[in-house]
Parts: structure tokens; C-alpha cells; sequence
């Protein structure tokens, strides 16, 4: 038996099916590379660590402390997250930012899959309404809302009350009123993010082999059982991945409740990240910043549990 044989054999060891395995050790580790790796990762290690694990654990610090990164810290336990908790602001907030991700869920969630396979049909100027569609992401977001905001003039002579005077249908308050200023944000939210989710979904579409869809033509399928028994099944795995991505960015909304309404009117979209921005910015000199990063931590660790229970149940509907 040769060195290299000897050797082998060394590093590697009988399962009990009678197969061999590799056993790893310090030296084989180093031997495989193991070290000259770790040496070009050491320089993105270090970064990633100072950039994106230094802020988290100074964030956390600093949400059992009372500062305004004007006087010194002083260290207050859990006070902040009980006076989170006791803020009446607060209930609002989670139940504005709820009923947000509900209605851009309803109305924004299958909106792009809908434009998606329509657009896939289109034979001819694919290109040119997949750059419509995708517009939208491109104009600058402080841009769009302050666009619709002229838009939802709520004057008969708005721009969106003057469609509606055609149609015999009166002048709406839009966000000027409580009970619409939401729903108003959300259509503006849908038609800004729904170019992207859009483009996501025609790629995945290319993937579904056109075999499918002949073989449902054959059994008599209508458009709607294509959809429903071919489309929806293949594009199961983006669905589930954009359906939680969705979830984590409207739970984080912030633009268009402080631009469109600055939280009104009578604090109606008044959402989570508006109420910390509140706590930081908004309060005395400086701003409590011990309130607002334990209120962002909150808000972290709600959606990190979310998206774990969501993964663990979704996994085996993924994986079909």
C-alpha cells in the first residue's frame, strides 16, 4: 500500500451499512484548504461583522438605556419596552401597520401574478409591457408619493375626483379621511413595489415547460384550469418566498404614512416605524432612543419568529 493509500485510508472510516466515509479532522481540514479559505474570508468576515453585527448588539445595549446620544446613558433595564408597551400609540400602531399588510396582501398580492400571466400570453411587445410594468420601481419613491399626493387632491377638481365625476360617481376624501386614508396608501404602495414582483414572476414562468400546458389543451383544460392546475403548482416555490417577503416589507412601512398623512388624520396610519421614528426624533432633545430600538427590536423579533414559523409549515408545500 502506498503513502497516499495509507493515508486514505486514515480518513475514512466504515458506516454501518458497510460504506466508507470521510473522517474529518483539524489536519485534513487544512490539508483541504480549509485555512486558505478562511483567509480569503477573513477581510468580508470582518466586515460583515463591523458593519451589520456591531450595529444589532450596540442596538440592543442601547435599548435597556436611556439616551438621547446627547447626555449620558443611563441604564433603565426594561423600562423602555414597558413604556412601549404602555403607550397607547402603540396598540395603534401595530393594529394600522396589521391592517396595512392585510389589505396590500388582499389587493397587492395577486395582482402581479394576475399582470404576470397575462403578459405572457402577449405575443407580440413583450419587452415594451414588461418596461411598463416595471416603470413604477424606477421613479424615485419620494417622487411617487408626492405624485399621488396631487392626486388625491380631495377638491373636485382632483385629478383622480375628476375620473370619477365622469363616471357620475362624487368627489372621495382620499386621504384626507380616516376611514379611506388607508386604503389610499395601500394603492399607492401596490402600484410602485408590483413592477418588480412582476418581472420575478414572468422569469419564473419561462421555467414551466410548455409540455404542461399542451398536455392540459389536449384534456380539454380551459384557461383558468391551466392556471389553476399548471401555473400555480410550478411557480409554488416563488410564491411562498414572495408571499413572506411581502409580509416583512409592509410590516416595515414608513413612506407613505409620513409623507401622504404624517400618521393622520387622527393618527389612522400611524404605523410601527413611524411611532419609532416618533420616539427618536419627535420627543425631547435628542429624542429617546432607548424607546425606539426597543421598539425596533420588537419589531425585529416578531418578524424573525414569523418567518421561521412560516418556513417550517410552507417547507414541505415547497418542497412538493
Amino acid at each position: 500500500m502506498t503513502t497516499l493509500e495509507r493515508r486514505t485510508e486514515g480518513q475514512l472510516e466504515r458506516r454501518p451499512d458497510g460504506q466508507r466515509r470521510h473522517r474529518y479532522s483539524p489536519v485534513t481540514w487544512v490539508r483541504g484548504g480549509g485555512l486558505t479559505n478562511l483567509v480569503f474570508l477573513l477581510p468580508l468576515l470582518i466586515v460583515f461583522g463591523v458593519f451589520s453585527w456591531t450595529p444589532i448588539v450596540e442596538a440592543v445595549v442601547m435599548s435597556v438605556q436611556h439616551t438621547n446620544l446627547v447626555t449620558p446613558a443611563t441604564f433603565v433595564g426594561v423600562n423602555n419596552f414597558v413604556q412601549v408597551f404602555k403607550d397607547p400609540l402603540f396598540w395603534t400602531a401595530v393594529r394600522n401597520t396589521g391592517l396595512f399588510a392585510l389589505l396590500a396582501l388582499i389587493f397587492g398580492y395577486p395582482l402581479p401574478l394576475i399582470l404576470a400571466v397575462l403578459m405572457s400570453e402577449v405575443r407580440k411587445a413583450k419587452g415594451l409591457f414588461s418596461a411598463l410594468a416595471y416603470l413604477p420601481v424606477v421613479v424615485p419613491p419620494v417622487v411617487a408619493v408626492l405624485l399621488w399626493k396631487f392626486f388625491y387632491d380631495a377638491s373636485p377638481t382632483g385629478v383622480f375626483n375628476t375620473v370619477l365625476h365622469w363616471v357620475g360617481i362624487a368627489p372621495q376624501p382620499w386621504i384626507q379621511n380616516a376611514t379611506s386614508a388607508m386604503p389610499s396608501l395601500v394603492l399607492e404602495a401596490t402600484w410602485a413595489a408590483a413592477g418588480g414582483t412582476i418581472i420575478i414572476y414572468l422569469a419564473a414562468l419561462t421555467g414551466v415547460a410548455p409540455e404542461l400546458y399542451d398536455a392540459a389543451e389536449v384534456d380539454g383544460s380551459s384557461i383558468w384550469q391551466k392556471i389553476w392546475h399548471v401555473t400555480l403548482p410550478q411557480l409554488r416555490g416563488v410564491l411562498l418566498v414572495t408571499l413572506i417577503l411581502q409580509i416583512i416589507g409592509t410590516s416595515q412601512v414608513f413612506l407613505e404614512p409620513f409623507l401622504f398623512t404624517n400618521g393622520g388624520p387622527a393618527n389612522a396610519t400611524v404605523t410601527i416605524l413611524q411611532l419609532i421614528y416618533r420616539y427618536a426624533f419627535e420627543n425631547s432633545l435628542g429624542g429617546n432612543y432607548g424607546a425606539a430600538t426597543a421598539l425596533s427590536i420588537l419589531l425585529a423579533l416578531f418578524l424573525a419568529i414569523l418567518s421561521f414559523v412560516y418556513f417550517r409549515i410552507t417547507k414541505s408545500w415547497s418542497d412538493n
